[in-house]
């Protein structure tokens, strides 16, 4: 995973990096490390943030009512 690619799943989940750092237990300066490419970003945070952003995928699919005016299946 890049520091962009990082940023923008941040993004799509709507979280701050305080956000994943309270989610995922580490120390809030971790990711400013990674963005600055000081260390590599581990192996586990695609996965990670893979998850996070299924779980929005059902939830906004699932559980958020559609928006007026816009047809449903059911």
């Amino acid at each position: 995973m890049t520091p962009d690619e990082f940023s923008e799943a941040l993004k799509a989940l709507a979280w701050k990096q305080t956000d994943f750092c309270r989610m995922a237990g580490l120390n809030k300066s971790t990711p400013s490390r990674w963005l600055a490419q000081e260390t590599q970003i581990p192996e586990w945070v695609p996965r990670f943030l893979g998850m996070a952003l299924e779980v929005k995928r059902l939830h906004d699919t699932y559980v958020v009512p559609p928006k007026a005016g816009k047809e449903t299946d059911a």
